[in-house]
C-alpha cells in the first residue's frame, strides 16, 4: 500500500474504491471547522470496509473494542456490524454506543431458536448484510487487535491477495494468551485440519484463526453452512480458488468475559471437520449407518428375545423387532441426521412415512430372510442382518428426498415468499420462485404489481372463459387440478392463482407464466426486457444477443472464466434477458443459468458435486435444444403441452445454478450504460457493421424467440388488450432509443470462438495485455 499526496494531506491507497473528499471543509470566523459537513461527506454511503464481529454475553468489551476501532489511524470508511446470539445486555449495549458514534453501527440479534449454526452461522448473517468492498471478521473479546486491521490491508493491497488472514502462528508470533491445555487443543486442531486439506492449506499455517479480511466480490456466501465458530475453515475449503496470505499477530489476553471454546464446541469442529472432508451428503450418510447400527442392535436383541422367550417363530419375531427398531431409528434420524434441515413435512408425517417405509422394506425382507434360513441354513439373526444391511441405502435415499426434504426456504407459515426487482416491480408468491431468488427481500409487500398463489380447488366445473370487461381470463388444459391451468385477474396490479400442479413444477410456474407477464408489466413502467445476455468491463456494458439455443451462455461463461485472474475483468449483468432502460441503461437480471454437459467443460473451475454432474447426464437430453424444439412440436399437435411440460419438470427440473457456481470468481454487477451489442449466429467466420435499424429488428426478433410456448400467446393478447395495444409500441420505442447509435456487429463462427473474438471487438485488452486495434466501419463488409 502507497502513500498519495493530496494537497497539505496524504491518503491511504487501500484496495477498493475509496477517495476521501477533496472540498475545503468551511471554517468560522475564528478557525473552528464549521459542523454543516455535508453528510455524504462526513459518512459515506457506502463503506469500503465491514467488519463483522461475531459475540455472545460481550457487553463489558463492547465499550472498548468500539473506542480502540475508532482511535485506529489509516482505516478507510467503514462500518461495523454485530452478529449477537447473546443472552446479556449486548445489543443494548452496541445500540447506546451507536447513538452517540459517526460511524455506522448496526447489531443482528438472533433468538435463541435460530442460534444452531453458532457464531459461525451469526458470522455469515453478518456477512449478507455487509455492503463494504472487503469484510474483516474479528473477535469481540480483544484478543484480536484491532489496530491490525489497517496491516491487513497493507497485505492485501501488496499481494493482491483475496484473503488476509491474521495467523497466531506465523514467524516469531506466539498464543501465549492461551494456557498451555488450550494451547494443545489449538495446535492439534490446525495441523488436523491442515492435514484433512493439506492442498487448499498449504500457505495458511492458522485455519483456526478467526481474525481475517476478506474480498466480498470472492466470496460465494451461498456455498457456506457453517456451523460452530471455525468459519474461516469452511470459506478456504469451500472456495479453493482464493488467493491467501498472512499476517501475523500475538494473541491477546480476553478483557473481559468467558471464553466459547467448550467440549461441545470441540465436537462440532470434528463434525465440522467430517462435512467439510466427506461432503455433508457423504457425512450424513455415515450418520444414518451408524444409526442402522444402532437400530441393528435394537432389532438382534428384540428378535432374539422374542423368539427365544416367548416362543413365537421368528418371522413374527422379525415384524415386532423390526417396529421397535424403526421407532428408535426415527428419534436417532430426527435428531442427528437431519437435525440442520428446515424439513417440508409435519414431524408426524415424517414419523408415519418412515413407519411405512420400515413396514415396505419389512415386506421385502420377510421373504428373503425365510428363504436364507430355511433353504439356506443360516442363522435367523444373521439373516435378518443380512437384509437390513442390503436394504440402508435404498432406505437412505428415501429418507433423504421424501421424508425429510428440504424446504427450499424458511418463511413464516402463511406469508408469501416476496421479490423486489430493482425497485420497479414486485411480486408476492406462494410458490417459490428460484429465477427470482437474487431479488429475494425480506421485507413484507404490502401491494405487490403481482401476486401469484395457488388455486387448491380447481375444477373444470368451475371454469369460464373469464370477465365480459377483459380484466380476467382463464387458461386451463382440462386436467383439474392434475393439470395446468391459470386464472389472471388484471387491474393496477396483476392477481394469478394457478393449479396445484405449478406448485411442484416451480420453473414451469416462473418460465411460462409469471416471466410473460412480467415482459408486458416492466414495459408498462418504462424498460423493456430483452433477450439478451449482458457483460461489462468498467462501466460500460455490451449485450450479446441471438437465437435460443444458440450459445450466449457458454460465450459469457467463457470471458468471464478466461479473464478471471485480471483486475478489470468482465462483470456478469444477465445471462438469458437484461433490462434495458431508453437512456441506455442496462439493469441486472441475475436468473440461473440454464446449462448442459458442454456448458460445463467450457470452463475451468465449476463447483458442481459428482451427484450434479451425473444428473446433466439426463437434464442435458431432456431440456436440451432438440428437446424443447420437440415440446414446441407438441404444442402444434394440440395435445395439452404446458401440462406435459409441469410434470416432465416436476420429476426432471431443468439444470439451473447461479453464475457464481459456473465460475466462482466472477463478478456481478448491478447496473451499466449500454456500450454496444453484438448479434451472435452459427456460420461462415465473419463480422458485419449493423446499422441501427437491423440492430433493433434482430434484437425484437429474439426476444420474442425467447416466448411462445403455452399459453404465452394467450398471455399477450390479453394484457395488451387490456392495458392497450400500444404495449408492443412503447416496447419497441425503449429498445430504439436506447440502440439508436450505438456500436452493433454480426459476428458469426463456424466454432463458436465469441468468447474469444468479443472482447477484443469491444477494444479490451486481451490475456496477453496487448490492445487490439479495431478495424474501421469500412472494414467490417456485410459478408
Amino acid at each position: 500500500m502507497a502513500l498519495r499526496e493530496m494537497g497539505d494531506e496524504q491518503q491511504l491507497d487501500f484496495p477498493g474504491e475509496f477517495v476521501l473528499p477533496t472540498e475545503d471543509v468551511p471554517a468560522s470566523q475564528d478557525g473552528a471547522i464549521e459542523s454543516e459537513v455535508p453528510a455524504a461527506l462526513a459518512r459515506p454511503v457506502t463503506p469500503v470496509l465491514s467488519i463483522i464481529v461475531p459475540t455472545k454475553n460481550e457487553a463489558a468489551n463492547i465499550p472498548v473494542l468500539l473506542d480502540r476501532l475508532a482511535s485506529v489511524w489509516g482505516l478507510p470508511s467503514y462500518e461495523i456490524i454485530f452478529a449477537d446470539d447473546s443472552d446479556d445486555e449486548t445489543p443494548e449495549t452496541v445500540r447506546a454506543y451507536a447513538g452517540t458514534s459517526d460511524t455506522s453501527i448496526s447489531v443482528i440479534h438472533r433468538e435463541p431458536g435460530d442460534r444452531a449454526t453458532g457464531l459461525g452461522g451469526a458470522v455469515l448473517e453478518g456477512m449478507r448484510a455487509a455492503r463494504g468492498d472487503w469484510l474483516c471478521v474479528m473477535d469481540g473479546d480483544l484478543q484480536h487487535p484491532p489496530e491490525l486491521v489497517v496491516e491487513m490491508f497493507y497485505e492485501a493491497a501488496h499481494s493482491e491477495a483475496d484473503i488476509v488472514v491474521a495467523s497466531r502462528y506465523r514467524e516469531t508470533r506466539t498464543v501465549f494468551a492461551l494456557n498451555a491445555v488450550r494451547r494443545a487443543a489449538s495446535n492439534a486442531s490446525s495441523l488436523l485440519a491442515r492435514g484433512l486439506f493439506r492442498s487448499r492449506l498449504t500457505n495458511v499455517s492458522d485455519p483456526m484463526s478467526g481474525f481475517f479480511l476478506v474480498r466480498a466480490s470472492a466470496l460465494d456466501l451461498d456455498r457456506l453452512h457453517p456451523r460452530g465458530f471455525k468459519i474461516l475453515l469452511e470459506i478456504l475449503a469451500k472456495h479453493p480458488e482464493l488467493n491467501v496470505t498472512e499476517v501475523g499477530f500475538e494473541f491477546g489476553k480476553r478483557h473481559a468475559g468467558e471464553s466459547k471454546a467448550t467440549f461441545a464446541e470441540g465436537t462440532t469442529y470434528l463434525s465440522q471437520l467430517g462435512r467439510l472432508r466427506m461432503g455433508e451428503d457423504g457425512l450424513r450418510f455415515l450418520r444414518f449407518l451408524l444409526v442402522g447400527a444402532s437400530g441393528f442392535l435394537v432389532n438382534a436383541l428384540l428378535i432374539l428375545t422374542i423368539t427365544s422367550q416367548l416362543g413365537l417363530h421368528y418371522l413374527i419375531s422379525a415384524i415386532f423387532a423390526s417396529w421397535g427398531s424403526t421407532t428408535c431409528n426415527f428419534l436417532l434420524v430426527e435428531r442427528w441426521v437431519f437435525t440442520d434441515r428446515s424439513a417440508s413435512n409435519h414431524r408426524m408425517t415424517r414419523f408415519l412415512l418412515f413407519f411405512a417405509l420400515s413396514n415396505v422394506a419389512l415386506a421385502v425382507r420377510e421373504p428373503i430372510i425365510y428363504v436364507l434360513t430355511a433353504y439356506l441354513s443360516v442363522y435367523y439373526v444373521i439373516s435378518n442382518f443380512v437384509t437390513l444391511v442390503a436394504l440402508t441405502v435404498i432406505r437412505y435415499g428415501f429418507s433423504d428426498a421424501i421424508i425429510w426434504k428440504r424446504s427450499a426456504h424458511k418463511r413464516l407459515r402463511g406469508e408469501p415468499f416476496s421479490y423486489d426487482i430493482h425497485g420497479i416491480v414486485s411480486v408476492n408468491s406462494e410458490v417459490w420462485l428460484p429465477e427470482l431468488e437474487r431479488f429475494l427481500t425480506h421485507k413484507h409487500i404490502e401491494t405487490p404489481t403481482i401476486n401469484v398463489r395457488i388455486n387448491k380447488s380447481w375444477f373444470d366445473a368451475q371454469r369460464d372463459s373469464g370477465s365480459n370487461d377483459g380484466s380476467q381470463f382463464i387458461y386451463d388444459e382440462g386436467f383439474g387440478p392434475l393439470g395446468f391451468g391459470i386464472d389472471v385477474s388484471m387491474s393496477e396490479s396483476i392477481d394469478i392463482a394457478a393449479t396445484p400442479l405449478l406448485r411442484r413444477s416451480p420453473h414451469v410456474l416462473y418460465t411460462n407464466v409469471v416471466e410473460p407477464i412480467l415482459r408486458w408489466t416492466f414495459t408498462r413502467k418504462g424498460y423493456a426486457l430483452v433477450h439478451g445476455a449482458c457483460i461489462a468491463f468498467g462501466s460500460s456494458a455490451y449485450l450479446v444477443t441471438a437465437r435460443t439455443d444458440t450459445g450466449k451462455t457458454t460465450t459469457i461463461l467463457r470471458i468471464l472464466d478466461r479473464q478471471r485472474r485480471r483486475s478489470d475483468r468482465g462483470s456478469f449483468i444477465s445471462d438469458d434477458l437484461t433490462l434495458l432502460a431508453a437512456d441506455g441503461r442496462v439493469l441486472t437480471y441475475p436468473k440461473p443459468l440454464t446449462i448442459s454437459r458442454h456448458t460445463v467443460a467450457a470452463v475451468r473451475t465449476p463447483l458442481l458435486s459428482r451427484s450434479e454432474r451425473v444428473a446433466l447426464f439426463i437434464q442435458s437430453r431432456l431440456h436440451s435444444r432438440e428437446g424443447r424444439q420437440f415440446a414446441f412440436r407438441l404444442a402444434s399437435t394440440g395435445l395439452p403441452v404446458a401440462t406435459i411440460n409441469g410434470v416432465v419438470q416436476w420429476i426432471v427440473p431443468p439444470p439451473k445454478y447461479h453464475i457464481q457456481r459456473l465460475v466462482p470468481h466472477s463478478r456481478v454487477t448491478t447496473e451499466a450504460s449500454l456500450a454496444g451489442v453484438f448479434v451472435i449466429e452459427r456460420g461462415e467466420d465473419g463480422e458485419e457493421v449493423l446499422s441501427d435499424t437491423d440492430a433493433i429488428e434482430i434484437l425484437m426478433r429474439n426476444s420474442d424467440d425467447a416466448y411462445g410456448f403455452p399459453p404465452y400467446t394467450v398471455i399477450k393478447k390479453r394484457l395488451t388488450q387490456f392495458y392497450g395495444s400500444g404495449l408492443e409500441t412503447t416496447e419497441r420505442s425503449i429498445v430504439t432509443a436506447a440502440l439508436t447509435g450505438m456500436d452493433a456487429n454480426l459476428v458469426r463462427s463456424s466454432t463458436m470462438n465469441w468468447s474469444q473474438r468479443i472482447p477484443e471487438l469491444a477494444g479490451i485488452v486481451s490475456e496477453d495485455r496487448t490492445p487490439y486495434e479495431r478495424p474501421e466501419a469500412a472494414q467490417l463488409a456485410p459478408a
